[in-house]
């Protein structure tokens, strides 16, 4: 998402449910608008983020790879090593909260059961809230930059931010490994230090796009942008993707912020489309859906990653059912998904696991003996192993070599 870092095939159980009650993320103190938890049902209902398939750039089921051992941090060995640390750089407050609130989580469950298994080697994760905006990310990441003992970073989460704050991390040789930031443009700047955990939205534009005119079988689709990085770059894969059924003369763009979304019914109640595709962020998404079934439009509600969170599901209450989200992101299962919510008194939420792989990853490279930042750089550049959602492996580019989409529906 354009808010976040991201990608990826996912070796997931299909299975999973993830739950509006006791699953919303918590908010960080001062935390904007975000609420304390998405605990109990959503606007009277009992409804669930399910996953549906794993699909290709075709839009067809992909089966889920469940050969390879997951490598887990409980597991990297017993070797005595000098107190290093780890960053999350991402939102932990604002109107997204959320989603960076989660990848924080993840990340410091990996850490704590790294820990627990080696206390000889103890591992610090330092936090540092972005608010989600570029021009709060460019005034803290210079603080993580530097801190010499900092070696490596999961995170920015969105992609405005990354793209504001990568050429920092860059210059100072610093790995920052983006649970969530899909936006595809990022890997194009030559940046030797990014490295995306997920599929980017090149893949999920194409994949749900023709998912949607293929699986479901829709005819005509508008597309509704936000202004952020991430939702612009969406929306223009996923038109491209729809081919004929995109119909350009009911799209509308909203911004960041907005709550009001009258024209935007209007538009789509005279167009009457079978989908309408929002590419933006859950804050935007739930006051959006939830008008535009006042206006009396019955089109299916499509989202992306950013929306694909139980807030998504708390706040839009029943008009979020029926809507399918995409996610290169996958569905968390055990033991995983219930050490996370034994930590942190909820279930996983979208990138937890991402960000779980990721330091995952990290402190491998350090349990190896790469405490210095060039030494943990290029192990990163050379990894190759299967975590809990997928197969890592990158591109000198910084790209999963093997990205794949999730589909889910709220039901």
């Amino acid at each position: 998402m354009n808010r976040r870092l991201a990608t990826g095939g996912v070796a997931l159980c299909a299975a999973a449910v993830l739950t509006v009650s006791g699953c919303g993320s918590k908010s960080a103190s001062g935390g904007g608008s975000e609420s304390s938890g998405a605990s109990g049902s959503a606007g009277g209902s009992n409804l669930t983020i399910t996953p549906l398939a794993q699909i290709d750039t075709s839009g067809k089921t992909v089966p889920v790879d469940t050969s390879s051992t997951p490598l887990l941090p409980s597991q990297l060995g017993t070797a005595a090593c000098p107190d290093t640390n780890l960053a999350m750089v991402g939102a932990l407050t604002g109107s997204n909260a959320a989603l960076g609130i989660n990848i924080r989580d993840g990340a410091q469950l990996a850490v704590d059961q790294h820990n627990a298994a080696n206390p000889k080697c103890k591992i610090v994760l330092k936090t540092f809230d972005t608010e989600g905006t570029p021009q709060k990310a460019t005034q803290v990441v210079p603080t993580v930059v530097a801190d010499q003992s900092i070696v490596g970073v999961i995170g920015p989460a969105f992609s405005g931010e990354t793209k504001a704050t990568e050429p920092m991390f860059n210059q100072a040789g610093l790995v920052a490994t983006t649970a969530s930031a899909t936006n595809p443009d990022l890997a194009k700047q030559g940046w030797k230090t990014f490295f995306r955990g997920l599929a980017n939205d090149d893949v999920q534009g194409p994949s749900v796009a023709k998912y949607l005119t293929g699986t479901l079988g829709f005819k005509k689709v508008c597309v509704i942008q936000d202004d952020s990085d991430y939702g612009v770059g969406l929306a223009k894969a996923v038109a491209a993707g729809l081919g004929s059924a995109h119909d350009a003369s009911c799209d509308s763009s909203v911004k960041t912020g907005d709550r009001s979304f009258s024209a935007v019914v209007s538009t789509v109640s005279q167009a009457k489309p079978d989908a309408v595709f929002y590419s933006g962020y859950y804050a935007e998404a739930s006051p959006l859906v939830q008008q535009l079934r006042q206006g009396g439009v019955t089109a299916k509600f499509v989202s992306g990653d950013g929306v694909n969170d139980p807030h998504f599901v708390a706040q839009a209450g029943s008009a979020a059912g029926g809507a399918y989200l995409s996610c290169p992101c996958g569905p968390a299962k055990d033991p995983f998904k219930a050490d996370y919510t034994k930590a942190f008194n909820q279930e996983p939420g979208v990138y937890s696991v991402e960000a779980y792989d990721l330091a995952t990853i990290l402190m491998k490279g350090i349990e190896e003996g790469k405490r210095t930042r060039p030494e943990l750089l290029d192990f990163v550049k050379t990894y190759n192993g299967t975590g809990l959602a997928r197969h890592y492996q990158w591109t000198d580019q910084g790209e999963l070599t093997n990205a794949l989409i999730w589909m889910y529906e709220v039901k």
